[in-house]
Parts: C-alpha cells; structure tokens; sequence
C-alpha cells in the first residue's frame, strides 16, 4: 500500500521557540532510554525531532491553525514522560469510568506507558494480534520495522513529528485475513494530571488484513487537576474487503491539551468508519488523513463535538480519494455553549483518475449561548472531471418551527429543546455499527448533556 505524499513544509520558527520541545532528546542520544528498542527506531525518532525542529510550534498566522491558539504551551514546562510514572492506577479504578463493562480485550496505559495489571488480553485469538507497542518491539519487531511511521511520514503537523521522537508506547493491534473479533479492542490512555506540562506521547498501529471485521476504542481520559499535554498518533492500515470501525473518544481534564492524528491507508471494498466524540480539555484537535487507495471502497467519518465554558475543539480532515469508484461520507455534528468554539476544516481532494468519486461532507452545529463560536471551513479539491462531490455547513440555533411544534402536541419547553438537541447528537451516535458501544455512548452524551444548564433554559427560550 502507498504512503501518503509528503505535504507542504511551512515556515522555519526562531529556534529559541522550540528549544525546550527539543532539549529533553538528548537523553534519548545517551541511549540510556528505550534501551530494548531495535536499532534502526533511532533514526525514525531523530527525523521527527529533525522535522519538528524546521516546523516549529504553530502560530495563528498559519493557514491551518488560525483558529487554534496553542501558544500557551510555551508557557509551560515540557515534560515528555520518558521512564514509567511512579504513581499507579488502583485496581478498580476503571470500573466506574466508560466502556468498563465491554467484554473484549483492553490494553491500559498511564502517561503512556502500559499498565499490564489493569489490562486484559487473550480474546484476540486465531492469530491475532493484541499487545503494547514496547512488547511488540521485543517479538514484532519486523511487523513493526515494515509499518510504523511510514503512513504519517512526512506529515506537516508539528505534533506528528514530535511523536516521532518521543513515543513512549501504545498498541499494535494485528487482526489476521478473515478474522472476525466480536468485542471491542479497548485502548484506555490514562493523563495522571499531577505535574504540570507532562506530556504522554503515544503511538499506536492497526493493521486489518484481508476480509477481517473488527471495532477499535481509543478512549483518553484524565485524573488530578495539572495543565498537561496528551499527543497521540494512530495510524491504520486496511487491506481489501476490510470492515472496521475505529473510535476515538476524547474526556480528558478541563486544563488539559489533547492533539492526535489518524493516518488510514484503506484498501480495495472496504467499509471503514472513523469516529471522533470530543467532549473534555480545554484545548483539543484531531487531524484525520485518509488516503483512498483501493476501488470500490467506502469510509465514513463522524464526529460529535460537545464544549462549553471556554473550551476548543478542532477537527481538521483530509480525504485523499486516489482511486476510482471510492465513496467517502463526512458527518461532523458541534453542540457549543458558554464561550467555546469549535472549529471544523474538511478537505475533500480527488486525485486525477479517481473518476466515478462520490463525496459527501456535512457540518452541523448547535449553538446553546450568544457567546459560542463556531469557524467551519468545508472544501473540495477536485482534479477528475466524472465525479460527484457535495459539501455544506450550517451554524444556527434550535429552530424555532420545530420547538414551536413540539409545545403544540402538548410538550413542555424543556422537553421539547431536550428531545431536539437529542436527536441532533443521535444523527453521530447512529451510525457507530457495534449495539453495545452505540448504547454505551448514548447514554454517556445524554447525561452529559443533562447536566448542561443551557439544555433547560437556552438563549432566547
């Protein structure tokens, strides 16, 4: 399968900017870190910090991040978390949080290193493939050598790059042709949020052989009460006739900063969906790049964003469609109140000879208070000329019609906005393919929207 082409490097920034993010490598040039990782990772972890040493930090002054102010990172202490914590999750800590109860195997990981006591694995039979990246380095290493970073290379977002150097462990999940797994792989991230600027850099690698049907869970969640800083890549690759779900579900802290990239290289007839449901940090984006390599195939991407007080969440989205006869579908609903805002950048881009292209890309988004602010930026980026591409955005309130028809059979006001702003977050919910996981969100997005003030009163009610 192809890597994705190399986008544009942008403008070099001053080196004093990003000395701190690069100082801390040299105790990975000591070789005293890492110490069972093959030889020729080094080299991939020197061209990252290469890369984001020319790429800096990014500023409001370029393109891609003018809505997305990231320059209070400067302001705190960068703390790669290198060796294992010292602190440790309890046994049963999890229970009570998302997805517990989910049979199926859970790989759980603390500042992004793996905590094998509080993770279950052996589901994954008939050859498959369930384990941490650190481990996989000792019994996958030419798995790994053949796939990691080669379908993120040469990406121009600066985090992607500082991975590259920092990765400390994740998971490398391998499902085997024609390989059915039932339950959800869970991947539980866990931010301590006892230090501030501590940064968890995880990396993680799917590879779905032939025929094989699978669900992935990345689920991002935060303890204490520190500013820090979660950084993860996952990148995914589909062979032909591959039905997947991967679903990435971000609740960490309200003082927290999350950035992660997918990168998804999908094959010949398959049906893949990717998921983004962001409901915590303070500040969050999510870059999602897939390239269309294969005829014939399907990927949806949905999302759901909920903020309100002074929260950020960004979605930016690339759809590489390079073959003909692909079909990509892009669903992305914001539910804003306080003084958050969202932002949403999707790029549809048909490469010449992709004919017979059929992409749809829609941004919906609610706004429960004058403050809430969304920027949305849809765009096609055509060169085939027998294609058929659609793509719109709309920003608005609840409808007035709609809640005026509701009272008329008799509802109250506030059943009436609740029902509404419901069914708006159900649109996302909708289309995640396994019941249980469906069900479990449902439930997570309506209490949380229940504990939402603005549901109950809104502006102009």
């Amino acid at each position: 399968m192809s890597a994705v082409a190399p986008a544009t490097v942008r403008p070099v920034e001053p080196a004093t900017e990003v000395d701190p993010w690069v100082q801390p490598f040299a105790r990975l040039e000591s070789g005293a870190l890492f110490p069972q990782q093959p030889a020729w990772v080094f080299p991939l972890r020197k061209a990252g910090l290469a890369r984001f040493a020319e790429l800096g930090l990014p500023t409001l002054a370029h393109e891609d991040w003018r809505f997305t102010n990231v320059a209070p990172l400067k302001g705190l202490p960068f703390a790669p978390t290198l060796a294992a914590p010292t602190q440790r999750l309890a046994d049963g800590e999890l229970d009570a949080r998302p997805f517990a109860r989910l049979p199926g195997d859970r790989l759980v990981f603390l500042d992004g290193h793996f905590v094998p006591g509080l993770s279950r694995v052996g589901t994954a039979s008939g050859g498959g493939v369930v384990t941490s990246l650190a481990a996989a380095f000792r019994t996958h290493a030419g798995l790994l050598e053949r796939h990691l970073t080669r379908y993120a290379h040469g990406s121009a977002n600066p985090f992607t790059a500082l991975n590259d150097a920092y990765f400390t462990d994740g998971a490398l999940i391998h499902v085997p042709a024609g390989r059915v797994i039932e339950h959800p792989v869970q991947l539980v991230f866990v931010a301590s949020g006892e230090e501030e600027g501590r940064a968890q850099h995880v990396r993680n690698l799917i590879l779905a052989e032939a025929g094989s049907q699978f669900t992935v869970v990345e689920h991002y969640l935060g303890r204490g009460t520190a500013t820090t800083v979660t950084n993860a890549v996952t990148e995914v690759v589909a062979a032909d006739q591959v039905v997947m779900d991967h679903l990435k579900f971000q609740d960490e802290s309200r003082a927290a900063y999350h950035f992660a990239a997918v990168h998804a290289d999908l094959g010949r007839a398959s049906q893949v969906n990717l998921h983004s449901f962001a409901l915590g940090s303070r500040v969050s984006r999510h870059n999602i790049h897939t390239a269309l390599n294969g005829e014939g195939l399907e990927c949806v991407l949905n999302g759901l964003y909920l903020t309100d007080g002074d929260q950020l969440a960004d979605h930016y989205m690339v759809v590489e469609h390079a073959q003909p006869h692909t079909a990509s579908h892009e669903y992305f609903n914001g539910i804003l109140e306080g003084r958050s805002r969202g932002v949403f950048h999707g790029r549809i881009l048909v490469r010449p000879g992709a004919q017979k292209t059929d992409a749809k890309q829609t941004n919906k988004n609610l706004l429960l208070s004058d403050d809430a602010t969304v920027n949305t930026k849809p765009q096609l980026e055509i060169y085939a000329d027998d294609v058929k591409c659609t793509h719109g955005a709309t920003v608005g309130q609840l409808p007035p019609e709609q809640i005026f028809y509701l009272r008329s059979r008799g509802l109250p006001l506030e059943t009436a906005r609740r029902m509404l702003i419901h069914a708006f977050a159900g649109e996302i919910i909708d289309r995640v393919r396994c019941a249980p996981l469906r069900e479990e969100l449902d439930r997570l997005v309506w209490d949380r929207l229940e504990q939402d003030t603005q549901i109950q009163v809104g502006p102009h009610a």
